[in-house]
């Protein structure tokens, strides 16, 4: 591992919460300035690979990235006001199982948003 992946690494470690690769790229910019942009996702492509970060699109347009080491859990993101609530693997395990018993299929439900209106938003 390079000192810049190093460094990415550690952003994504020391986020609070998801970090889209623009806010990577200026948090690992600051320490090291000569880092290029493609660096970053190059290595966020790399880490993704190899199931070290999770990616998930929370509808702003920009992918978040999330440490695999975390604990999983998944998003409901008000399409409205763009709240964004945690919602327990837990909620999401009968599913996973239900696709593998009736269709055999596998689903990576490691990190994943459902996107609709939450309860504050006509």
């Amino acid at each position: 591992m390079t000192p810049q992946r190093l460094m990415i690494l550690e952003a994504i470690e020391g986020a609070e919460g998801h970090i889209s690769a623009e806010e990577i790229y200026e948090s690992v910019r600051r320490r090291y300035p000569s880092l290029n942009a493609s660096t970053v996702y190059r290595t966020m492509e790399m880490l993704k690979d190899r199931g070290l970060v999770t990616e998930t699109d929370m509808g702003d347009g920009r992918v978040r990235f999330h440490s695999a080491g975390n604990e999983h859990h998944h998003h409901l993101v008000c399409s409205v006001c763009g709240q964004v609530f945690d919602l327990s693997e837990e909620l999401l395990s009968p599913l996973a199982k239900k696709l593998a018993s009736d269709y055999g299929f596998r689903a990576d439900l490691q990190h994943m948003a459902i996107f609709g209106r939450c309860k504050n938003c006509p």
